[in-house]
């Protein structure tokens, strides 16, 4: 019983320890860009949407409709094209709630006569007490509230994506991957999202407020983020502890 806890003591070492395995005493690694849904895409970049013309003719003209032409339309528009994301996020919210409540309330009953009977009680009662306010009741309650919201995010970033599907309604399906390795700290940006032909750009660019469902991804991973990070058994603990 007790080797069995010291495997697995020793086994959730090993996978806390493996998350660090890839940048220990070195660099991170870059990913490996082959094998992703955008390597795929350009390997098979599927049906032409229309067949261009190869005559010797309409090669030499330059009112060719082919995109290699002078005057063609360079714009991705199949899988395995390449476009432009434009990310340009300068946004600032800020949300203040206030309430006030008050409610007081005063009850009093006496029974000032009542067939007599208060008088003969009070005869009893000791000195100082009297029915002529038999029950008398106060109360007041007061509520307020104050909340206030306030975030601003500010981010510039422009990124290759690749076309990885066209769906059957037309509609793209983009997705786009950036590593850059300064020293011992690796930055990644990540863009998915689904875009219409139209919206892009004549300059093959399309900016985030037009792409549908985007999933926009910018971190990092390296020796000073695993400083950052909390230790693996204190986010066990603060998962798990009710206080």
């Amino acid at each position: 019983m007790k080797n069995q806890k010291y495997c697995a003591l020793l086994c959730l070492v090993i996978v806390a320890a493996c998350g660090r395995s890839d940048h220990l005493g070195k660099a991170p690694s870059f990913s490996s860009p082959t094998g992703t849904a955008e390597h795929n895409a350009m390997l098979s970049p599927g049906l032409p949407l229309r067949a261009d013309a190869t005559g010797p003719t309409d090669q030499a003209s330059l009112w060719s409709g082919a995109r290699q032409s002078l005057l063609g339309d360079r714009r991705a528009i199949q899988q395995g094209d390449i476009l432009t994301v434009v990310i340009e996020i300068d946004e600032e919210a800020e949300i203040s709630n206030a309430t006030d409540r008050s409610r007081s309330g005063s009850e009093s009953l006496s029974i000032s006569g009542l067939f007599g009977l208060p008088q003969r009680i009070d005869e009893r009662l000791p000195e100082g007490a009297s029915t002529s306010e038999a029950v008398g009741i106060n109360s007041n309650s007061n509520s307020s509230g104050d909340g206030s919201v306030k975030r601003n995010e500010k981010l510039t970033l422009r990124i290759a994506a690749t076309i990885v599907d066209v769906l059957p309604n037309g509609v793209l399906s983009i997705s786009g991957s950036q590593e850059l390795r300064v020293n011992f700290e690796m930055r990644e940006l990540l863009v998915t999202g689904y875009v219409r032909p139209e919206d892009i750009s004549r300059q093959n660019e399309i900016t985030y407020d037009k792409i549908a469902t985007a999933r926009v991804s910018y971190g990092g991973r390296g020796q000073i983020t695993d400083v950052q990070q909390p230790r693996l058994g204190q986010q066990v603990l603060d998962g798990v502890l009710p206080f």
